[in-house]
């Protein structure tokens, strides 16, 4: 003989783990149902969920979110490639660019600055 199935709760029954309790598993009529899935909403025993990635899924949705998990992601492939490659690239620019505007500073400072002469010659003599 099995047990009697309790009766159906009120709808008014604002206690939502109540709720569960009083239903059955989805795939074991005879088992207490203790969670719901989010993803299709069944109740399940505990042999009947597990957990994935901080939620509780039914082994149905848990197949369906592996599988998806496990799909190659092609695109984001490609652009580690690319940006593996840029980066050393946009490194050598910013350095060029880096020296090169030192070297146009240092070429616009003039020679006499160098030699040390330039406090001793007259104001109106000086190259700017």
């Amino acid at each position: 003989m099995s047990a009697p199935l309790p009766s159906p709760v009120s709808p008014l029954d604002a206690n939502p783990a109540r709720r569960v309790q009083a239903r059955r598993c989805a795939r074991h009529p005879d088992r207490e149902a203790v969670a719901r899935c989010p993803d299709c909403g069944g109740a399940f025993c505990r042999e009947c969920v597990s957990e994935h990635a901080g939620r509780v899924l039914c082994a149905s949705c848990l197949a369906r979110a592996t599988a998806n998990d496990a799909l190659p992601n092609r695109p984001r492939r490609n652009l580690a490639r690319i940006r593996r490659a840029a980066v050393p690239c946009a490194g050598f620019l910013l350095l060029w660019w880096a020296f090169y505007g030192l070297g146009a500073l240092l070429l616009k400072i003039p020679p006499d600055f160098h030699e040390g002469t330039i406090w001793q010659r007259p104001e109106g003599d000086r190259k700017p």
